[in-house]
């Protein structure tokens, strides 16, 4: 790194940079592989999973107690267990970030305050001053996103005039209509449902606590260009403002009910919507203020389900945004046949029988643009029918080739729907086909995280390697298919040579997805975008052999492909490198002693920074397991010399 990379990664990161150099020399790789790989053995559950913690920002324990006090079920000693996690992910200035090692962020910071004013923290105590300093210098609540808005709205603290019309009536719109429901991506799709019964209440309750240290005072913000979409949809929100004050009374009564039963039905068996937080507790809130008790059976299978995604120990209480045992069940048993496991390994077979029974045999919501398909494939949860994911999928298909185990045709049903998920342009998406309506994205109440699902790198890569897999294996494959991906992906390489990495961080992600992809796809070694990508990943290892990308490169190209070297990074360069059939590159070998010189005595390694993606540039995720299962499946292809399909 030279001293001007040091100066543009800026002095907190160059700390984290310098912190985690080697100082030792590193030690053999197959030792190194050994020992994670005996770690990742010990967290097999006795059922054949594998689940890490997925942990995000504070907004999400922060939200947890808004809304048990917007129910009123919010208890002295689940407020002082969470209230103690969100004072201990507070930044030295006072603020909370949405990653670790990140910048303050404004409505992440006023809802941990308010959380922490439930409390009972003073708002005068010298962490509480300086969170309020931080918000008024940034605007205040009037700058902040319209989400914190709602729920302040919800205790009166904020003017539901204020806060943009979500109509039920959208429910109606059919789907080839503009800013219909199946417009917007899934995760999307169920909160703006449950929201629009929740503006159409507008209910407000008692927070017991003031906040109005938090205003600064600054006038709204202006209108949007009259001649731009952003301006036209505002004008709209006005129009809609209006008919809100004097709906057609049958016709409002009918779309909330419509809203209320597409809620009910698209609950999952545990209990949540989606398995993510935001649509859950906007489903709750929702069909409570449609009259479900908290006693009825759909609101206590809701709240009885959250207590499964909340984590309790000597750190405090959080939850979790969603979780991953699908995915890291998936992701672990390539790590393991990589790293010399046989496919009739108990470990291996037991894994496979619980994949296999977790397959999603029912329609989802994908039926609507796809009437004709037939269901087959995985979600990322332990429970969420409505919605499996390609990319899951995937992974599923290529870990269960690796696997003795009968899938009883499972592989075959998961890759006729895959092939029947692919976009027209030729590339594939997480959940949907198509999603693509950029429209969406300019509604008045959209400024937080992407709300549609259009196709992406790492997605396209790992159907791709799914495909190439199972012709390998001499399974029924679409090579046509295949070839429009290899295509897609050809077509949206970076001009430095990278890939976007829409559900990992960042370039890096998709540099290490897509490059054994077109590997496996045949994609000669010599092609010029193979060659343009290791160049670009030689040019962004660290000094100390690592490579590390901070969250900021969604917003800022500058940090693409760099930042603190982590573990789970150091591996997907790896993967790449080695797929593109450079496992004696000096950039390669250093990348391996970078894993060996910074293992933990237990096999496995420190990654406190986030690696993963939900909304870029507006949420991250630190899956826990990532900064094991990776340089497993690394360091096997290093040692055993295999391929990236095995």
């Amino acid at each position: 790194m030279t001293a001007v990379d040091r100066l543009e990664l800026g002095e907190e990161t160059q700390v984290e940079v310098e912190a985690a150099a080697p100082t030792s020399p590193a030690p053999d790789a197959d030792v190194t592989l050994k020992k994670a790989t005996e770690a990742l053995l010990a967290l097999q559950h006795d059922g054949g999973w594998w689940k890490g913690e997925l942990e995000t920002n504070v907004s999400m324990d922060a939200e947890d107690l808004l809304l048990r006090q917007f129910l009123g079920i919010r208890t002295e000693e689940s407020t002082a267990d969470s209230a103690r996690w969100i004072r201990d992910n507070q930044r030295e200035d006072g603020t909370w970030a949405n990653y670790y090692g990140g910048p303050g962020d404004l409505s992440t910071t006023i809802e941990a305050y308010v959380a922490l004013r439930l409390a009972g923290d003073a708002p005068d105590a010298p962490h509480m001053a300086s969170a309020s300093a931080f918000v008024r210098d940034r605007g205040g609540l009037e700058r902040a996103r319209v989400f914190t808005k709602m729920w302040l709205a919800l205790f009166g603290k904020w003017s539901w005039d204020d806060l943009p019309v979500l109509p039920p009536e959208l429910v109606f719109l059919p789907t080839w209509v503009p800013l219909n429901i199946y417009d917007f991506g899934c995760w999307a799709r169920q909160t703006v449902v449950a929201l629009t019964i929740v503006s159409t209440y507008r209910p407000v309750r008692d927070l017991g606590v003031a906040v109005d240290e938090l205003r600064s005072g600054l006038p709204p913000l202006p209108p949007r260009p009259f001649l731009s979409w952003e301006g036209a949809l505002e004008r709209a929100d006005k129009v809609a403002r209006r008919y809100a004050r004097r709906p057609v009374r049958a016709l409002r009564a009918a779309a909330l009910r419509e809203a209320e039963r597409w809620i009910v039905e698209h609950q999952e068996a545990d209990g949540g919507w989606g398995g993510i937080q935001p649509p859950w507790v906007y489903s709750i809130i929702a069909l409570h203020l449609r009259g479900y008790a908290l006693t009825h059976p759909v609101l206590r299978k809701a709240l009885d389900g959250l207590e499964g995604f909340t984590t309790r120990d000597e750190k405090g209480r959080r939850l979790e945004a969603c979780q991953s045992p699908v995915w890291d069940t998936a992701l672990s048993v390539i790590a393991l046949a990589e790293a010399g496991l046989e496919p009739g390994d108990p470990a291996m077979r037991v894994a496979a029988r619980w994949l296999v029974d977790e397959e999603v045999t029912v329609d989802g919501d994908w039926k609507v643009r796809r009437p004709h398909l037939a269901p087959g494939g995985w979600a990322f949860e332990f429970a969420n029918d409505n919605y499996p994911d390609i990319d899951d999928t995937a992974e599923v298909v290529l870990s269960l080739l690796r696997c003795d185990e009968e899938d009883r045709g499972s592989v075959a049903r998961a890759a006729r729907w895959v092939l029947g998920m692919q976009c027209s342009d030729g590339g594939w998406a997480a959940f949907d086909v198509d999603n693509t309506r950029t429209l969406c994205r300019k509604l008045p109440f959209c400024d937080f995280g992407e709300l549609i699902d259009p196709p992406s790198a790492d997605v396209t890569a790992h159907v791709v390697e799914m495909l190439a897999a199972l012709g390998s294996a001499g399974r029924p494959t679409d090579r046509a298919a295949m070839d429009r991906g290899v295509a897609w992906l050809l077509a949206n390489q970076e001009p430095d040579g990278s890939w976007f990495g829409r559900w990992g961080a960042n370039f890096l992600y998709g540099t290490g997805a897509v490059v054994p992809a077109l590997v496996a796809a045949g994609v000669p070694l010599t092609h010029p975008s193979l060659r343009r990508a290791v160049e670009w990943l030689d040019a962004r290892q660290q000094d100390d052999g690592g490579w590390g990308e901070d969250l900021r490169s969604y917003d800022d190209p500058a940090w693409a492909g760099r930042g603190a070297s982590t573990a789970s990074q150091t591996a997907w360069a790896l993967l790449a490198l080695l797929a593109a059939g450079e496992p004696d590159r000096a950039s390669t070998r250093r990348g391996v002693e970078f894993l060996g010189a910074t293992q933990r005595e237990d096999g496995t390694w420190d990654e406190p920074w986030f690696t993963g993606t939900g909304f870029p540039g507006d949420f991250y995720i630190n899956y826990h397991l990532y900064r094991l299962v990776f340089p497993v499946t690394a360091l096997g292809r290093f040692v055993h010399g295999g391929g990236p399909h095995g």
